[in-house]
Order: structure tokens, then C-alpha cells, then sequence
């Protein structure tokens, strides 16, 4: 194993012919697709891995500067997509990862044949004539509150995001690994998601984006999926599902993977 593979705790199981790249948001880690692996490893090779700053990884690897932008990220998915010879795949990404890959695939179209949004945003914050769903003066609450007490803040965070009661086992979980991640690395990696604008970048993706969204997102408004779909150069499809929260293919799997697998399927391409 790559000393890259080993730093992002890299898995590849299955064992298809074609690759898929499972790839995590802000505060979770690889477990949050365990729902969907199963469902894959018959017809494809299956890379899951944690981003940098992820509970799961060595804390002394995280470079503040170089993960001030979410290019960072990109740079280090590319890396592991090499180190493992990958030379075309399906790239899911959750949240964050969705623009991570979004990235990544402006510089190399090639490695990727599509791009599955879950829950996906190029910018949190208000603009004019753009609605991200945040003021700047929500997220200064936010980050004070991170800041003076990280453990009741992710008490009350994980609830909100995920859309569940307490007791659900997918605000446990997402409690859980948004705990495990050391507090100034956590606010720092979310300092520089919600500062981040991808708006710019929109017009050079040319590969196939399916973007799927639920209907009530904490963190993500219906209408950033339509922005998306508006202002990608490439082609691009949206479906809003009947789910709640930022994490569904955690707290509504049973609605969320059949969508997953549908649009891994799906070739968008073809009909125009």
C-alpha cells in the first residue's frame, strides 16, 4: 500500500472491471456509504477513502494551508485515483466531496466518466441573486459555538443536520464521527467549506452530473440543485427525493440507495 492510500485509510473491494469512487462530506467518514457498498461489489471495484481532517485519520497529516481551499482535497483525490492506476471511474460524492470531485475533474475530464451529487452546494453563503442558505453572521454563531464547546455543539449540530430525533441511529452515527474529528481541524474544515464558492467553476466541467438532493436540507436549499444544474456546462440531471436531512443515504437508505444505483446506471448523454 501508497503512502497516499495509507494516510486516507483506502479501501478497494469487489471485484468489477469498472471503478467506483465513494467519496465522504464534512464530519462522517467512510462508514457513511456502508449502506450502499453492499449493493456495488458485484459488478464493480469499489474505492472508498477519508478525506483529510476525517476523525479516522492521523491528525499530524492535516496541513491547515493546504486544506484552506477545496483544492487541497482535489489534489489528494487525483493522487489516490493514480496510486491506484485508475484510469476511468464513477465518482460519488457527498456534500463537500461532490465539489472536491467537481475539481478534480476540471483538470482531469478523463478519469472521470460521470459525477453522482449527494447533497451538493458551490456556495453556502447569500449572494446577490444567490441563494445559499446562510448569512454571514449565521455561520460566525456557528463557528463561535464550535470553537467555545465543540462537544455540545456537536450534541446539538447532529440532530439539525441529519433531520432525526436524537435517539435515531443516524444522528448516533454522524455524532459519533463528527466527534471523533479533533476540534480545530473540524472547525477549520468547515470554516473553509462554507467560505468556499465553486460558482466560477461550473462552466469548465465537462463531464455528466447527476445531482440528487432532498427535499429539506439544513445545509442545502432545494434551489442550490437547480442552480447546479443551470450553470454546469456539462449535461446534467437533478432528483429531488422525498427524504430530510444532509446525510439521507444515512437516515433514509431505503429511499436513498435505490435512487444511488439508478442514477449509476443512468446515462444521461445519450439522449441528446
Amino acid at each position: 500500500m501508497g503512502i497516499v492510500e495509507e494516510a486516507h485509510n483506502v479501501k478497494v473491494l469487489g471485484s468489477g472491471k469498472r471503478c467506483i469512487v465513494l467519496a465522504h462530506g464534512f464530519g462522517t467518514d467512510q462508514s457513511v456509504w456502508k449502506h450502499l457498498v453492499p449493493h456495488l461489489l458485484d459488478e464493480f471495484r469499489v474505492i472508498v477513502y477519508d478525506n483529510m481532517g476525517a476523525g479516522t485519520t492521523n491528525p499530524d497529516y492535516f496541513d491547515f494551508e493546504r486544506y484552506s481551499t477545496l483544492d487541497g482535497y482535489a489534489y489528494d483525490l487525483l493522487a489516490i485515483l493514480e496510486e491506484l492506476r485508475v484510469d476511468s471511474c464513477i465518482f460519488v460524492g457527498h456534500s463537500v466531496s461532490a465539489m472536491i470531485g467537481t475539481v478534480a475533474s476540471v483538470s482531469r475530464p478523463d478519469l472521470f466518466t460521470k459525477i453522482i451529487m449527494i447533497s451538493a452546494s458551490p456556495r453556502y453563503l447569500n449572494d446577490t441573486e444567490y441563494f445559499g442558505g446562510f448569512e454571514h453572521e449565521d455561520l460566525d454563531q456557528l463557528f463561535n459555538a464550535m470553537a467555545a464547546n465543540y462537544k455540545a455543539w456537536c450534541s446539538g449540530f447532529a440532530p439539525m443536520a441529519v433531520g432525526g430525533d436524537m435517539d435515531s441511529v443516524a444522528v448516533q452515527e454522524f455524532s459519533r464521527t463528527l466527534f471523533n474529528m479533533r476540534p480545530d481541524i473540524a472547525l477549520s474544515v468547515l470554516q473553509t467549506i462554507f467560505h468556499s464558492d465553486m460558482r466560477q467553476i461550473l462552466n469548465l466541467v465537462t463531464v455528466p452530473c447527476h445531482i440528487i438532493q432532498s427535499m429539506k436540507d439544513l445545509a442545502v436549499p432545494v434551489v442550490v440543485a437547480e442552480y447546479l444544474h443551470q450553470h454546469l456546462r456539462s449535461h446534467s440531471v437533478v432528483e429531488v427525493m422525498p427524504t430530510e436531512g444532509h446525510l439521507p443515504q444515512l437516515s433514509s437508505p431505503d429511499i436513498v440507495i435505490p435512487v444511488i444505483l439508478k442514477h449509476i446506471c443512468l446515462d444521461i448523454t445519450s439522449k441528446h
